[in-house]
């Protein structure tokens, strides 16, 4: 029985430390990375994301997203295309 609770709560302090670790995106910052995302790559008919990007590729465009929000909503000048 000792050895049950020994194991239980080895688990859940595993499991509690393991989520805590990770930090969620915010809205403000996904806005905002979407919006410079759109800027630096505009699509290439207005208001249709099915036409492509006028600029770069689909994967070059997730790249930049995925950067901006790392940084947590800020890019540098070198990063713009």
């Amino acid at each position: 029985m000792l050895f049950a609770i020994a194991f239980a709560s080895l688990i859940y302090t595993a499991v509690a430390l393991t989520t805590n670790s990770a930090s969620a995106v915010t809205a403000d910052v996904a806005r905002k990375c979407s919006a410079l995302t759109a800027k630096t790559y505009p699509p290439r008919v207005t208001g249709n994301p099915a036409a492509g990007s006028a600029k770069g590729t689909s994967l070059e465009k997730q790249t930049f997203f995925q950067r901006c929000v790392a940084n947590g909503g800020n890019v540098g000048n070198d990063t713009s295309k």
